[in-house]
């Protein structure tokens, strides 16, 4: 009887040893399952080791890890060129990144794209294969190299349903983000923002470093602007845009002397300067976010408008003299572009 009882608890022992083991297993598969899978596209920034140290900390809990990289890259410019091989390795070799030969390849290891070539010449090609897997993407400044493949983007991930977004990092920067009718300066009638801007023959003036500080002139006065006129010297930009109901903004390039990044707010309440940080971690937040809910923190309007700003500014400089442009006039060039490569 003794000799039952004992068998009969070893096996219920047994059970439950074999219940905790596949518990434990599913548990821990659950929990794989939770990590949000990244791919980058474009190994030839610092911005995807500096992105890549943050999202992979343990400390941070994201829930997301950086595992797959396709280097990309672009021969004719030098700080493409120069760094691709650099980056690549260290994401390797630092942070376990898979390298994959090509964007197909890397879609079907991960959940979600950041696609960050510096070049912005080729990201609508680059972004098509991902939009065509249903991967939500954050494409890095600039979104493009021109206007029409911004509004491309766009279309596509529209059409396909698939979450998409791109901004500067200087848009989260502390009090900045919230700037719009707060408590300390009220209703924003107008403001002066200056950043670097160094040009890159590829692309329009000031898509290549201008972004930043025409990123924050949006963040700061939103959309709206119906004209842009634009002043041009050798060391300096200093670009003038007028908003519906005569608000005006104003964008200063930096060349020469020392550069930052800055602005001064005219509102209801108060008059005053606001300093800007180029620090990457607020952005990586919101992308975090962004691949968790597939919700966009900037909208697709407010970007296009910024980079119909740019567009503006380069037409006023090389074919106006400095005259003022329409931004709903440069919005409509670039559609027909648009629709032929649709």
């Amino acid at each position: 009887m003794k000799n039952s009882n004992f068998k009969y608890q070893k096996a219920v022992l047994n059970i439950f040893a074999i219940y905790f083991l596949i518990l434990n297993f599913s548990l821990g598969a659950a929990a794989q399952e939770k990590v949000f899978r990244i791919g980058m596209i474009g190994l030839d920034t610092s911005h995807v080791t500096a992105f890549s140290k943050l999202i992979n900390d343990p400390a941070k809990n994201y829930g997301c890890k950086v595992v797959a990289g396709y280097p990309g890259g672009s021969p004719d410019i030098p700080d493409s060129a120069n760094r691709l091989e650099g980056f690549t390795k260290q994401l390797r070799e630092q942070f376990g990144v898979e390298i994959v030969q090509s964007i197909e390849e890397l879609c079907q290891k991960v959940d979600g794209v950041m696609l960050e070539s510096v070049d912005g010449r080729p990201h609508l090609a680059q972004a098509r294969p991902v939009i065509a897997a249903k991967k939500p993407v954050f494409i890095d400044k600039p979104m493009a190299g021109n206007l029409a493949d911004v509004l491309e983007i766009f279309r596509l991930a529209k059409e396909n349903n698939v979450p998409c977004w791109s901004s500067s990092s200087l848009r989260f920067s502390p009090g900045l983000a919230d700037i719009r009718n707060s408590e300390k300066f009220g209703k924003v009638l107008g403001c002066d923002v200056f950043s670097p801007c160094s040009l890159e023959e590829h692309h329009p003036d000031l898509y290549w470093y201008g972004v930043h500080g025409v990123e924050m002139l949006f963040t700061i006065m939103g959309t709206g602007c119906q004209t842009v006129s634009r002043v041009h010297t050798k060391d300096t930009e200093f670009v003038v845009g007028i908003w519906k109901g005569g608000r005006i903004g104003t964008y200063r390039g930096l060349r020469a002397g020392k550069t930052d990044y800055g602005a001064s707010i005219f509102g209801t309440k108060a008059v005053g300067p606001i300093a800007a940080s180029a620090g990457y971690g607020p952005l990586v937040d919101e992308i975090v976010k962004f691949f968790k809910t597939g919700k966009s923190p900037v909208p697709a309007e407010e970007t296009i408008e910024i980079f119909a700003f740019m567009s503006a500014a380069d037409e006023s400089k090389a074919r106006r003299g400095g005259a003022e442009v329409s931004i709903a006039s440069v919005i409509e060039k670039a559609k027909p572009r648009n629709k032929l490569r649709g």
